[in-house]
């Protein structure tokens, strides 16, 4: 069940693979994105002594937390994957041009994930073969 999609980044850039990770966080952060008080914009994710880390990945304050057990929002997060998928992530954005960001953020098995994807950047006619693909498709939603 999927909680928050990162649109931006799926107009932005060619996805060349996707990644599941486990994320690092707090309760009141847990229960603020089970509610749907994330934000995925501008967020991305970087590898710091072998570990990988996601940034900017903005989560709410959770109303009902008592003010001593408030945290912070902008905090950075570590993700969770095993070694072998760090050092595919790692070598893959040694590439030109290619970076990692997160996708979407889910619950799986009642556990919060998420999908991270590297990706290249796309050009500006990719762009314009995205947004008409997208206009086809509701098109024909219409005509159903």
């Amino acid at each position: 069940m999927s909680i928050v999609t990162n649109r931006k980044a799926l107009y932005e850039y060619h996805v060349l693979e996707e990644f599941e990770a486990g994320i690092v966080l707090l309760g009141s952060e847990v229960k603020s994105i089970r509610m749907g008080n994330v934000t995925l914009t501008d967020s991305f994710i970087y590898l710091k002594s072998g570990e990988v880390w996601i940034k900017n990945f903005k989560v709410s304050r959770y109303k009902q937390t008592h003010l001593s057990e408030k945290h912070d929002e902008g905090r950075e997060k570590k993700l969770l994957l095993t070694k072998i998928q760090i050092v595919k992530i790692s070598r893959m954005m040694e590439d030109k041009g290619t970076t990692c960001v997160p996708l979407s953020v889910f619950s799986k098995n009642n556990k919060l994930k998420v999908k991270i994807g590297v990706v290249k950047g796309k050009k500006l006619y990719d762009k314009r073969q995205s947004i008409k693909e997208r206009d086809i498709k509701r098109e024909l939603q219409r005509g159903l």
